[in-house]
């Protein structure tokens, strides 16, 4: 299978593995979407075992350039940024994809 997984797939991955109504499905992953975006927003950390952990890291402000005025300093503020780190069964699986077919 290529292409991104959307929520949609998501919803009917979940719907076509229970017995739960499809909208039920899809109101859950949107709950569960949202509170993560909320504590993350909040600058909480989420932790999913097995799976992997999202952390709220501070960037600091840097002086940047703009290709189309180069003698121009911009000023980039320091801000959140979220990044990702796999856990040991994710990290067990990525190791087998078939590096080939990523573009």
């Amino acid at each position: 299978m290529s292409g991104n997984l959307t929520k949609r797939d998501i919803v009917l991955s979940i719907y076509g593995r229970t017995s739960f109504p499809q909208k039920e499905v899809r109101d859950i992953v949107q709950l569960t979407l949202d509170t993560i975006a909320s504590a993350l927003s909040q600058g909480r950390n989420v932790e999913l075992r097995n799976f992997g952990v999202f952390e709220v890291q501070k960037r600091k402000a840097r002086i940047g350039r703009n290709p189309n005025k180069p003698e121009t300093d911009v000023i980039i503020p320091n801000r959140a940024v979220i990044k990702f780190k796999a856990g040991k069964e994710l990290k067990a699986e990525l190791k087998s994809i078939n590096l080939e077919n990523l573009s």
